[in-house]
């Protein structure tokens, strides 16, 4: 991939903590990773649930993938394994310097695609075929929630 031609990427990855994260623990990540994400020109979401991560990541081809390469050698994460890399026309989350909400059981069955876990992303397996319409279709809530 030629990162002069495609100046936009977006890649989804998930992994799992090697301890869990606290809402105060969470908050403190995002803002390291909002600072040094906005001074990298990359946006994007992450979600967390019961020790699994998931995130998209968007921006520049070199300032993403090296993002990458810094979160699969992190000991904070495991089982690193990319669902979705890809070029884009645009960004989906252009104003998003990584959103955090955290989610009420109450709300969860209103969420399309909604994952109870994300137990079948961390199969051993190259082939994501089965959870890459699941995580388009979050993506797509994401966007459009107010």
């Amino acid at each position: 991939m030629d990162p002069q031609r495609y100046p936009v990427i977006s890649v989804v990855y998930s992994s799992t903590a090697t301890s869990p994260f606290s809402d105060a623990d969470l908050a403190a990540l995002l803002t390291v990773s909002r600072r040094n994400n906005a001074g990298n020109g990359v946006t994007g979401m992450l979600l967390y649930r019961d020790g699994r991560f998931l995130q998209l990541l968007e921006g520049p081809f070199r300032p993403v993938h090296d993002l990458m390469e810094r979160i699969a050698d992190d000991t904070g994460h495991r089982d690193v394994r990319v669902l979705i890399d890809e070029i884009v026309d645009s960004r989906q989350f252009p104003e998003w310097t990584m959103g955090f909400q955290p989610v009420a059981v109450a709300e969860e069955a209103s969420i399309p695609g909604y994952r109870k876990t994300f137990d079948d992303l961390a199969d051993d397996t190259d082939d994501v075929s089965s959870t890459t319409p699941a995580v388009r279709a979050l993506i797509r809530w994401f966007q459009s929630a107010p």
